[in-house]
């Protein structure tokens, strides 16, 4: 009888040991998976999974943030959620402070938890130049962008040539994924294009005899002209479409700045204006063979709502205030040109 209730007694015991580890185990589970694991610190920078990441780069990404202290933990929870290669969503995640591991594993599954970014410009001369500023927000870098925007296949599907590709690049702010390719950005690009060439604009443009990439081009020239008075862009489109209209070169300086490559001009000189370049409208008549810049929606418009007027010549007003001194006649114009340069020689302005 005493040797029977012996073994019942160690029985208990062991048994109360199993139920102890299991318990043990049990809550060592719950506060690997289930306790905070996110601080306000950590939730303070967002978190971005690169392109081609595997789970186990994931991890790696969340044991540099702190999150996890267990990489084995993290990574068979991870795999207990089917969150393997194929359900790795690249992209920029926000992790809020108090998420525990199980619900960082939950937000990041399937990319559910994947964020917009917001990418902005407002000017490029070039696609170098936009290249770079749209980098700045997504993950492709400017070369990929770059390389992507130069093949002349590109701009092809889209209806236009490399001259006239960046016609197609409407300045603004744009909300898409970090992990946006050079492709899919140059996509949605072309969605925001269609948007804004509606049929009344179409036919503002046929009016005056141009194309959208005609419209561009001439619009870049305006937007360049006047920079700092938007209000007075309808009056210099008027202009320019008075002297395309009479056979006139335009004569518009940006265009030689543009041509020589020197942005870094203040003053443009005869040795510029000589500048043999089918860009220089000193040199060539008619519109350049593209945009000189990523014209702005105002400028298109502009050019679309000019103003009608005589005017067929502008100089800057010599009070440097960013406005134009307009004229209709040759002789009226080269007083205000001599009123400008004085000014110039005055500031000392002589490049």
């Amino acid at each position: 009888m005493g040797t029977k209730r012996k073994k019942r007694s160690l029985i208990a015991v062991f048994a109360a040991v199993i139920l102890v580890a299991v318990a043990s185990a049990g809550y060592y589970f719950y506060k690997q998976y289930f306790d905070a694991a996110v601080t306000a610190e950590m939730a303070r920078a967002p978190l971005f999974i690169p392109t081609g990441s595997t789970t186990e780069d994931v991890i790696g990404i969340l044991v540099e943030r702190g999150v996890v202290k267990n990489p084995e933990a993290a990574l068979n929870l991870a795999e207990r959620k089917n969150y393997t290669r194929g359900k790795v969503v690249p992209g920029k995640y926000t992790l809020r402070e108090g998420l525990s591991l199980n619900a960082v594993i939950n937000l990041l599954r399937g990319g559910y938890g994947a964020e917009e970014v917001k990418v902005t410009f407002q000017s490029a001369r070039t696609l170098e130049e936009l290249g770079g500023k749209v980098a700045r927000n997504i993950e492709a870098d400017s070369a990929a962008i770059v390389n992507y925007l130069s093949d002349p296949a590109v701009a092809a599907k889209y209806g236009f040539k490399r001259e006239t590709f960046l016609s197609m690049f409407l300045p603004d702010t744009y909300f898409v994924l970090w992990n946006t390719d050079p492709s899919e950005f140059t996509a949605r690009m072309a969605e925001e294009y269609k948007k804004f060439w509606d049929e009344t604009r179409l036919q503002k443009a046929r009016n005056l005899g141009l194309s959208q990439s005609e419209i561009s081009t001439l619009a870049s020239l305006v937007q360049a002209e006047q920079q700092l008075h938007p209000e007075e862009r309808p009056v210099i489109a008027g202009l320019y479409l008075n002297r395309l209209k009479r056979g006139m070169k335009l004569q518009s300086d940006p265009t030689v700045v543009y041509a020589v490559g020197d942005f870094a001009i203040n003053r443009v000189l005869n040795i510029h204006l000589g500048y043999d370049s089918p860009y220089n409208t000193y040199k060539y008549a008619g519109l350049p063979p593209g945009p000189i810049n990523v014209p702005q929606k105002s400028s298109l418009d502009a050019v679309l709502n000019a103003e009608e007027n005589d005017y067929l010549f502008m100089c800057a007003k010599p009070d440097f205030s960013g406005y134009h001194a307009f004229a209709v006649t040759l002789t009226e114009h080269n007083r205000n040109a001599a009123a400008y340069r004085r000014a110039l020689n005055e500031r000392k302005i002589y490049r």
